[in-house]
């Protein structure tokens, strides 16, 4: 398989101080440009990248992070529901994600990311669409459907595809990039050809969810 993630991307009113959030909380360095967009970078390597639309987030957004958070605080986000295991929090501009507690015998007191998650009305048949192009393993989600994605090239994480009962109305704002050629992606429509300020294309997989293709 040659599909490989590549890394994340943000729409953000304010890039950065979304930016400034997020690289607070998992350690990393924001490293502006003077377009505007923001990349986080892991090891000097772009791992999010933030960047500056005039649409407003409408709704809760289907693609968030799951975190390992110690003590499940989050200076600077809004905390918004509570369970046993988890927090859902609201980061500066309202992007939910999810803080876990560690695992016993976890070595790390930092935050960390655990999974990237994708709500799905349909989500073991999603899974499956990115595991075939990606040569992913499919394990069993809490429910026992196969809809955990582990051991996706390029990601260090776990890949969720989460099942939901309200319907897809706007685009994500987090999305995906990912390097592959055009023939790898079987099944994805392009939405839109690279153009003079951009070398990638945009475009969706079977579900709808938006992804760029490098390459």
């Amino acid at each position: 398989m040659t599909v490989r993630f590549k890394d994340l991307c943000a729409d953000a009113a304010d890039p950065a101080r979304v930016a400034a959030f997020w690289a607070e909380l998992l350690g990393m360095r924001a490293a502006p440009r003077a377009d505007g967009v923001v990349a986080l970078l892991r090891d000097e390597t772009p791992w999010l990248w933030v960047n500056p639309v005039p649409e407003p987030k409408v709704g809760k957004n289907r693609v968030h992070l799951d975190l390992v958070v110690p003590g499940r605080e989050v200076p600077g986000a809004t905390r918004l529901a509570e369970f046993d295991v988890f927090s859902v929090f609201a980061d500066p501009e309202g992007n939910e994600f999810c803080a876990f507690d560690p695992r016993p015998g976890a070595a790390s007191d930092s935050p960390a990311a655990l999974a990237l998650c994708v709500d799905s009305a349909d989500p073991v048949a999603a899974a499956a669409w990115w595991a075939a192009r990606t040569g992913a393993r499919t394990v069993p989600g809490p429910d026992g459907t196969p809809r955990y994605l582990e051991d996706v090239p390029g990601l260090d994480m776990t890949w969720k595809f989460v099942p939901v009962d309200d319907p897809r109305t706007a685009k994500n704002r987090w999305h995906w990039d990912v390097t592959a050629a055009p023939a790898d992606l079987p099944g994805a429509t392009a939405l839109r050809p690279p153009g003079e300020d951009r070398c990638w294309t945009v475009m969706a997989d079977p579900q709808g969810n938006e992804f760029c293709r490098f390459g």
